[in-house]
């Protein structure tokens, strides 16, 4: 996924930049700003799907809440918090590639590591998917409880790979002092 956005990006570039990428050095310089745009069009696009989700959560907290089912609604705001906390620290991550000057330099191993993870972001917006229709299918039902434990469980996944995400910088910054 990570290769077609900047696949995306470098096919977009404009004929200047093009020119200049001829240039000794300049080359160098474009790729890494059209990684760096890559990167954040990949973050963007990971927040707009776990927003999305919460979004769904939070519709089926205004139907609990109109059915009366005030009981489930704390264990949806768990989730929906948790969800929504991921994507703004999603859209808000420090950039997956360093410039010239930025304090942490990131190396070709490490840029393959946070691939790796936005990758497993991806993979999560969807299973946060499968279990939001899961809350959805289950209300009414003896599995809503078990369905809703397994919202919050995921939603605890997506942090936790977001924080490992954020190793690979702290590592990085404490290689550079």
């Amino acid at each position: 996924m990570s290769d077609q956005i900047f696949g995306k990006i470098a096919s977009d570039m404009d004929p200047f930049k093009k020119i200049l990428s001829y240039i000794p050095g300049f080359k160098g310089y474009v790729e890494r700003q059209n990684r760096r745009d890559a990167d954040k069009l990949l973050r963007e696009t990971i927040a707009e799907r776990f927003e999305q989700q919460w979004g769904r959560i939070s519709a089926i907290q205004r139907e609990f809440i109109s059915s009366g089912d005030i009981a489930y609604v704390d264990d949806l705001e768990a989730a929906a918090i948790k969800l929504r906390t991921f994507a703004d620290r999603v859209r808000r991550a420090t950039r997956g590639y360093s410039g010239l000057f930025d304090a942490v330099k990131i190396n070709e191993q490490e840029l393959t590591q946070l691939y790796a993870y936005d990758a497993t972001m991806l993979g999560l917006a969807d299973e946060v998917g499968r279990a939001v229709d899961n809350v959805e299918a289950s209300v009414g039902g003896d599995g809503l409880p078990a369905a809703l434990r397994n919202l919050r469980n995921i939603s605890q996944q997506c942090i936790d790979v977001f924080d490992r995400r954020e190793e690979v910088f702290l590592g990085s910054g404490q290689s550079q002092s």
